[in-house]
């Protein structure tokens, strides 16, 4: 069983979406406007669309939580869809049955969940399954990270993302010593500290729109503070990259992940892919140091040591004003593909959802190996372990 794992439940029109987080020790620091932080960067981004200025996303934290601090309890949060008080979705979207007719959604959107979804539940009406197989899911598990994120906070982990590239606009790299500006990222409105990059994503966007479409792109997830021995090598499904692989491609449209950077080191022979080990005068700032991190922070399925760096690769998200050739669900018959309103670049944000994954991963991972059921002695684990690594010395 997961140490930290989460519930989400809620349809994108629906009245809102919950969200249940279990395993979080007692007596952690947690209120909503510390939540309601990442919601806001999740709703940001060029290129996103009429819902985000409906939407004003706040969790309200139900139950967990007492005069500001953790109880052990699950913690459940609750956030409202506004869109939902439109008297068109409080029919659409009526739990009880309705005494109208209710239109269907049939026209399949190629790339959705639209086929696969009606076809394995049996359902003659898209609604159904677009509604839970939209991206406004991630609201919630945004939540759930942001929770993630205040016990990684304890123990001194941090985790940032930016923007790698829009389309075929690539940034900049960030600077590998690891002193990002991550202020300038967050004030950039693609989420990227190259200038020259954030015009031309800027205007490819605008681009986009214009032409009806839509792009991808890749981002990229750091964290750093993150101790050695995090996961584990001794089955295939305690590894820590099989898991933050899982959680990254978990997230709407993307489609791909990396570790570090693992296709470029797949064109590289051994000798220039593996990070040397320095010898002890050489440290620094920690025990243990190497000059470069081309593992991307993570070996045999366990941390290093160094930061963890995982990139996301998204596709063009599905949903384009500029319908697209497809069938109707009902006859088979040639259509073309339903719309309903979208964003043209959604890459900004989910950086800021992969935080969240990422979180929820090294969360998940830290209370597996320091466990503790009060948050003081969780730190206290995690602190006496630290001062164990370093060399070892023969034992008698």
């Amino acid at each position: 069983m997961s140490n930290f794992r989460f519930l989400t439940a809620g349809e994108s029109h629906g009245k809102g979406l919950t969200t249940v987080v279990e395993g979080v020790p007692a007596g952690m620091a947690l209120d909503e406007d510390w939540i309601a932080a990442d919601l806001v960067r999740r709703q940001g981004g060029y290129g996103r669309g009429k819902r985000q200025q409906i939407e004003k996303d706040r969790a309200e934290i139900t139950s967990g939580v007492r005069h500001g601090l953790t109880i052990g309890s699950p913690i459940a949060l609750w956030l409202e869809n506004k869109d939902h008080n439109n008297a068109n979705w409080r029919v659409r979207m009526a739990v009880e049955p309705v005494d109208q007719e209710v239109e269907r959604v049939t026209l399949l959107r190629p790339g959705h969940a639209d086929l696969a979804g009606t076809q394995k539940y049996g359902l003659d009406d898209v609604r159904q399954i677009l509604e839970r197989s939209s991206a406004r899911e991630t609201a919630a598990r945004v939540a759930a990270g942001a929770v993630a994120r205040a016990v990684l906070r304890e123990i001194g982990i941090e985790v940032h993302s930016h923007t790698v590239a829009i389309g075929d606009v690539v940034a900049k790299p960030v600077d590998g010593s690891g002193k990002v500006d991550w202020d300038a990222i967050e004030r950039s409105p693609v989420r990227v500290a190259d200038p020259e990059a954030e015009r031309h994503m800027i205007a490819a966007i605008d681009g986009a729109k214009e032409a009806l479409d839509s792009l991808g792109g890749i981002f990229e997830v750091r964290a750093s503070g993150v101790p050695i021995g995090l996961g584990a090598h001794v089955q295939w499904d305690r590894r820590l990259d099989a898991r933050i692989a899982a959680a990254i491609l978990g997230i709407n449209a993307v489609k791909g992940v990396e570790i570090g950077p693992a296709f470029e080191n797949a064109q590289k022979p051994g000798s220039e892919v593996h990070d040397a080990l320095l010898p002890a005068d050489e440290w620094q700032e920690r025990k243990w140091e190497r000059p470069t991190n081309r593992a991307g922070g993570i070996e045999a399925g366990m941390s290093n040591g160094e930061d963890i760096v995982v990139r996301g690769a998204l596709k063009p998200i599905s949903t384009i004003p500029r319908r697209l050739p497809t069938a109707d669900l009902l006859t088979g018959e040639a259509a073309t593909a339903f719309y309903e309103r979208s964003d043209a670049c959604v890459v900004p944000a989910a950086g800021v959802i992969g935080e969240a994954v990422l979180c929820i991963v090294l969360a998940d991972a830290a209370l597996e190996k320091f466990g503790g059921d009060h948050i003081d002695e969780f730190k206290h684990n995690a602190a006496a372990y630290v001062e164990t690594v370093g060399p070892r010395e023969p034992r008698e």
